[in-house]
């Protein structure tokens, strides 16, 4: 009865992850040669499939390595891909990797989050920006998405707030979507409802066109920044899977002139 409820599930995952990607069963099956007919056999639980059938599957649809453990484990089989915490020891070479990216950036700034946009690491020049938040926004947990958007955050300072919480919210939307993650789904629900403080929806100079840039008046002066995020290839580790770097590029003089005289590098840059 275990391994029954086990291969049910199991189809119901396939399933769901086949209807997200939009794949027929017969695109599926070109797509990893395995017949239709097998296909339906492991979504109604009339066949149970090897691991590496699971594997095979989950490849051809991108599901994410931790749903890819979550199919394996509703097959009756262990997890493929550990998930340690980023303070282990096997995962220096990460960290060190991450801190290196941050700190070369500076003084422009870069940060690094996981797949709930909860920051892990940053450089100097986002510490000049998060300057800007109440003091109870960057207690405990802090997450890149809330200090933007929360009214007690970044949000009054950013002169194109409307245009860049639309990018924002979509941008996770996406990502919650290709995912299938009830917990980004929650996040977003919540920027969504925060209430936008006046400001003016202004189209930002120097590149508006190209792409939503990040405005941020500080005093007199106005920053702008093009944002660019990076992540790792070929990880086998859920949490390495799931970590971003996000790094702003000043996308004028001005720009790069106040953080050049505003924030000091980190000692070991």
């Amino acid at each position: 009865m275990t391994t029954q409820t086990g291969e049910s599930a199991l189809g119901d995952l396939l399933r769901t992850w086949r209807t997200r990607r939009r794949y027929s069963q017969l695109a599926l099956s070109s797509e990893t040669g395995i017949s239709t007919r097998h296909i339906s056999f492991v979504e109604t639980g009339r066949s149970r499939p090897s691991s590496e059938m699971i594997l095979r599957l989950a490849a051809a649809l991108d599901v994410p390595t931790r749903e890819q453990n979550r199919m394996l484990l509703a097959g009756g089989f262990a997890p493929a891909f550990p998930e340690r915490p980023l303070d282990h020891d096997d995962l220096d070479a990460v960290r060190s990797a991450v801190r290196e990216v941050l700190v070369a950036h500076e003084p422009y700034p870069a940060l690094a989050v996981d797949r709930l946009w909860n920051i892990v690491d940053a450089n100097a020049g986002v510490r000049a920006l998060t300057a800007l938040a109440s003091p109870t926004l960057l207690e405990g947990q802090v997450n890149a998405l809330r200090l933007t958007l929360h009214p007690d955050g970044l949000a009054p300072h950013l002169v194109n707030l409307a245009q860049w919480r639309e990018s924002v919210l979509a941008g996770l939307r996406r990502g919650a979507e290709a995912r299938g993650d009830a917990q980004m789904f929650a996040l977003h629900d919540e920027l969504a409802a925060y209430e936008v403080p006046g400001a003016s929806d202004d189209q930002a100079q120097g590149g508006g066109q190209v792409f939503v840039p990040m405005v941020v008046r500080i005093g007199d002066d106005v920053l702008t920044f093009l944002s660019i995020i990076s992540t790792f290839g070929t990880p086998v580790d859920v949490t390495v899977s799931e970590l971003a770097i996000e790094t702003f590029v000043p996308a004028d003089d001005t720009t790069r002139r106040w953080l050049g005289a505003h924030v000091p590098l980190t000692e070991d840059s």
